[in-house]
């Protein structure tokens, strides 16, 4: 991986390969998004590389993220130990669609969700029903608001947002970089500021 695009897009010169570098929210976003979750201990699901891992790191009480490929959870724990913030994060290596790993957690009051949508290609269709996503992103959206209500769930910018009609009263933030929509984030309970559409520009 070139260093110069890794230190652009993340921030330092982390550990990152294809996967984690695609898979990896740009850094000006995580802060932002991190923001929220300031003063509470949450639950990150698919850790990747640690990107956002790290934003949290530095915003919240703590937090658990949990990761079901031992490579990039390696990847991760070098990364937060790196950006000196290892010791804020529980890391756990598991199948968040397992109810196991639910009946193991420690007490969480809020959940960051971001499942990969890295998927792509010219027949590939990103959905929320039905989810392409892995975990599929309509399943563990469902199962985190049993656990908390202040959940925020990231998901591709090419999303028919009509599949979102019936979710519960959430914030929805088109995010940019520049003129670029980068993402949606879907904030749920009291971590949304307006139930409505809102843009964040950076």
């Amino acid at each position: 991986m070139d260093s110069r695009a890794i230190r652009e897009k993340f921030g330092q010169d982390y550990a990152a390969n294809e996967r984690t570098f695609v898979m990896g929210i740009d850094q000006r976003l995580t802060a932002e998004i991190a923001g929220r979750f300031r003063n509470r201990r949450v639950l990150e699901t698919c850790t990747g590389g640690g990107f956002t891992t790290i934003a949290l790191a530095r915003q919240a009480l703590r937090v658990i993220t949990i990761e079901i490929d031992p490579i990039c959870q390696v990847q991760a724990k070098q990364n937060l130990a790196t950006a000196g913030v290892a010791d804020r994060v529980e890391f756990v290596l598991a199948d968040i669609m397992d109810e196991k790993t639910w009946d193991g957690l420690s007490r969480i009051d809020a959940a960051l969700l971001d499942p990969d949508w890295a998927i792509t290609g010219p027949n590939h269709v990103h959905r929320f029903v039905h989810s392409t996503t892995r975990p599929p992103a309509d399943a563990l959206l469902e199962r985190t608001l049993r656990a908390t209500s202040n959940v925020a769930l990231i998901l591709p910018p090419t999303l028919d947002t009509r599949e979102l009609n019936g979710l519960p009263v959430h914030e929805r933030q088109k995010l940019y970089i520049g003129q670029n929509h980068e993402l949606y984030c879907l904030y749920f309970g009291n971590l949304s500021v307006q139930p409505c559409e809102t843009e964040l520009r950076v």
